[in-house]
């Protein structure tokens, strides 16, 4: 495994993260039993892997993480996990309602501290009003020793451009430690902008959801480049209608999904990239896939003519 710093806090960190989220939720979407949940942690601090991301919003998964890390030393590994600080459209929770997520995410992670504590999804809208309202909250947590480091994540659906991390990073740099965002093949667009800014200032980049959907799934990746086509975002005659990105599998690249991680992972602006499979089959090769973490020169410079300038979620 390749270790990483993650930003100014100084943290080495593995390449590959492993998340909680998504569809699996850590096994709690495909069946997988308590054990299996554990020997899948388990498995990925075999592998190297030191940080496990996760929300007081992901169901069961910090209680999970909590109990499958029981004996594990807690010097040996990061947890990062995050806080909804949206009641609903239009209206934020009380600073009050942090301090309660805290410690109730330190109880179910059985922990004394949280390595990263992130406002989860934050909307450009959005953006002031945590600064303002919420991230004092967040300053006392850390002072108080039950946070070590404060981050944001976006939310990619509805801010594909990364406004949110751009004005984080240009407004107030100082105020954040990491910034979670989504960078891969389909959505590079974090590097015209967020991510330079990121490594200007020395935040650590936490890279989300970098394959996930249209990627590994070849029938919708064939529906999206045909709309993409269609809809002009690229040339009609520059990948075929089917098995459009099977090009990039030779050498060394041995599957669309394991170049999806290497290009995830090339930029040197991102710390880390997180994979949330509940197959160790699927752990396994997405960790080989980061053993070097590079496609050859020619196809990463076709991908970023192709799809650089693209910013929807895909």
């Amino acid at each position: 495994m390749l270790y990483r710093t993650l930003g100014r806090t100084g943290l080495q960190v593995s390449l590959m993260s492993f998340g909680t989220g998504g569809p699996s939720n850590l096994g709690q979407r495909t069946g997988l039993s308590p054990d299996g949940q554990t020997d899948l942690l388990r498995r990925c601090l075999d592998l190297g892997v030191n940080l496990f991301d996760t929300s007081a919003q992901y169901s069961e998964s910090e209680a999970i993480l909590g109990r499958s890390l029981q004996g594990v030393p807690r010097e040996s590994y990061l947890v990062a996990t995050k806080w909804a600080h949206r009641a609903r459209e239009g209206s934020f929770n009380e600073p009050e309602a942090l301090s309660k997520s805290v410690e109730s995410s330190l109880l179910a992670l059985r922990t004394d501290h949280i390595d990263v504590m992130q406002f989860h999804g934050v909307l450009p809208g959005e953006y002031d009003g945590v600064v303002e309202r919420l991230y004092p909250e967040m300053r006392r947590l850390r002072e108080q020793g039950k946070i070590r480091y404060i981050g944001l994540s976006e939310q990619f659906a509805r801010d594909p451009e990364h406004k949110t991390a751009v004005v984080a990073l240009k407004s107030h740099p100082e105020l954040w430690d990491t910034i979670m965002l989504k960078y891969g093949i389909l959505n590079q667009y974090a590097a015209e902008e967020a991510l330079p800014l990121a490594q200007q200032h020395d935040v650590g980049i936490l890279n989300m959801a970098a394959v996930r959907i249209k990627l590994p799934a070849p029938e919708l990746l064939e529906e999206l480049v045909a709309d993409w086509k269609q809809r002009g975002h690229i040339a009609v005659d520059s990948l075929p209608e089917k098995d459009p990105l099977g090009w990039l599998v030779h050498g060394e690249v041995d599957s669309v999904i394991g170049a999806g991680y290497k290009f995830a992972a090339a930029h040197l602006g991102v710390s880390t990239v997180l994979t949330g499979t509940s197959s160790i089959d699927h752990l396994e090769q997405n960790a080989a896939a980061l053993e070097d973490p590079h496609l050859p020169g020619p196809d990463s410079a076709r991908l970023e003519e192709l799809f650089g300038r693209v910013a929807e979620y895909a």
